[in-house]
């Protein structure tokens, strides 16, 4: 399976957000970080927001966060509203298929099987699960301690 720039792009948005949950987010702050053009995350972040995901705030000091808690984003259902179809071959386009093995194939059986595995093991996992766990307080780093060194002669 391969999935759409689009659907690698909601996935790097969602992840920044999820890090990002501390403030506001630009699309610009995104872009950056993931070497995005501006213009195709304007386009991801639409989606995103209608599909419920994310919430966006206008004006001056707005931006972009998570409209959900990140437990309750399911991988495999943002998948799905941001792939386009899932059609591996030919013959799972539903139209006509040039293909002289669709009267007998087994094999669009078997990829039809791998894509339904694909969304499954998609839907077992939540954007929580993605997102790295924060230190605990024994293992944040210490605060660095600046000393000033002698003046020389």
């Amino acid at each position: 399976m391969r999935l759409t720039t689009f659907t690698d792009y909601s996935l790097r948005t969602l992840l920044h957000l999820g890090m990002h949950r501390d403030r506001l987010v630009t699309i610009q702050d995104i872009a950056e970080a993931h070497g995005i053009s501006r213009n195709h995350l304007m386009k991801v972040v639409y989606q995103l927001g209608v599909a419920g995901y994310i919430d966006t705030v206008r004006g001056r000091n707005g931006g972009l966060r998570l409209k959900m808690e990140p437990s309750e984003i399911n991988l495999g259902a943002v998948v799905r509203a941001t792939e386009t179809d899932f059609h591996i071959a030919e013959c799972f386009g539903g139209g006509h298929s040039t293909c002289p093995l669709l009267a007998d194939c087994r094999l669009k059986n078997a990829l039809g099987a791998a894509a339904a595995a694909f969304l499954a093991t998609l839907d077992m996992q939540t954007l929580a699960t993605l997102l790295p766990a924060k230190p605990s307080a024994s293992t944040a780093p210490l605060p660095l301690k600046f000393q000033r060194l002698p003046a020389a002669a």
